[in-house]
C-alpha cells in the first residue's frame, strides 16, 4: 500500500536509494511542545531532554468510556515529578475514531496540582476538540510534557524507564518522536 507522505525519492546506479518523507509535525507518536498552544511558547528544540528520559508508570485506565477526570485519577496514588502514561481503549483502535477518549479539564487540572512531569497518552491528541483547548493549556502553560499517539496495546501497566526523543525540529511546535519502555529501568 503506498503511503503519502512517503516516496521514493532517487534510485542512484550505484544501488544507493533515498527516501522522502513529507508528514505534518503531529503525525504519529509525537511531542507537543508549549508553542503548539501558548503563543511564544517553547518550540521542540527548547525543550529539556531531562523531562523525556527517566522513570515513567503506565497506568490503566481502559474502563473509561469518553473523558478522563479528576475522579478517575484519583486512585493513582499520582506523585509529583512522575511521568504518567495512559493506557485507555484507545490503544485497541487500529483506525482513528473520533470518540476517542480524552483527557478533560478536570483531569489535566488534576495533573497540575499533582505537578507531574509529562503525561503520555494513547491517542493523536490529549484533547478531541475542546473550545480554547483548556487540557493542553493546563499542562502545557505548567511545563508539563506531552507525548501524543502512544500505543500501549501490547504494555502491561507499572513502571518503566523512559527514553522519548523527538526529532529536534527548529521553530517547530510539535515533532514526531521515537518513544521507547524499558523494563530494566524502571
Amino acid at each position: 500500500m503506498r503511503q503519502p507522505w512517503l516516496e521514493l525519492f532517487r534510485d542512484y546506479p550505484s544501488g544507493v536509494r533515498e527516501t522522502r518523507l513529507v508528514l505534518p509535525s503531529h503525525t504519529g507518536t509525537h511531542l507537543d511542545a508549549p508553542a503548539h498552544i501558548i503563543p511564544g511558547g517553547k518550540t521542540v528544540e527548547e525543550i529539556d531532554l531531562t523531562l523525556l528520559l527517566g522513570k515513567c508508570r503506565v497506568a490503566d485506565l481502559t474502563f473509561v468510556e469518553e473523558a478522563v477526570g479528576a475522579d478517575d485519577l484519583q486512585n493513582l496514588n499520582i506523585k509529583a515529578g512522575e511521568f504518567l502514561l495512559f493506557k485507555t481503549r484507545n490503544s485497541y483502535q487500529d483506525a482513528f475514531d473520533p470518540c476517542f477518549v480524552y483527557l478533560s479539564e478536570s483531569g489535566a487540572r488534576y495533573l497540575v496540582e499533582r505537578k507531574i512531569r509529562g503525561v503520555g497518552w494513547d491517542a493523536l491528541g490529549i484533547e478531541r476538540a475542546q473550545p480554547g483547548h483548556p487540557s493542553h493549556r493546563l499542562l502545557l502553560e505548567q511545563g508539563i510534557v506531552i507525548l501524543e499517539g502512544l500505543r500501549l496495546k501490547e504494555v502491561k501497566p507499572g513502571e518503566y524507564g523512559l527514553v522519548a526523543l523527538p526529532l529536534p525540529v527548529q521553530g517547530a511546535e510539535a515533532a514526531p518522536a521515537r518513544v521507547i519502555l524499558l523494563e530494566s529501568l524502571a
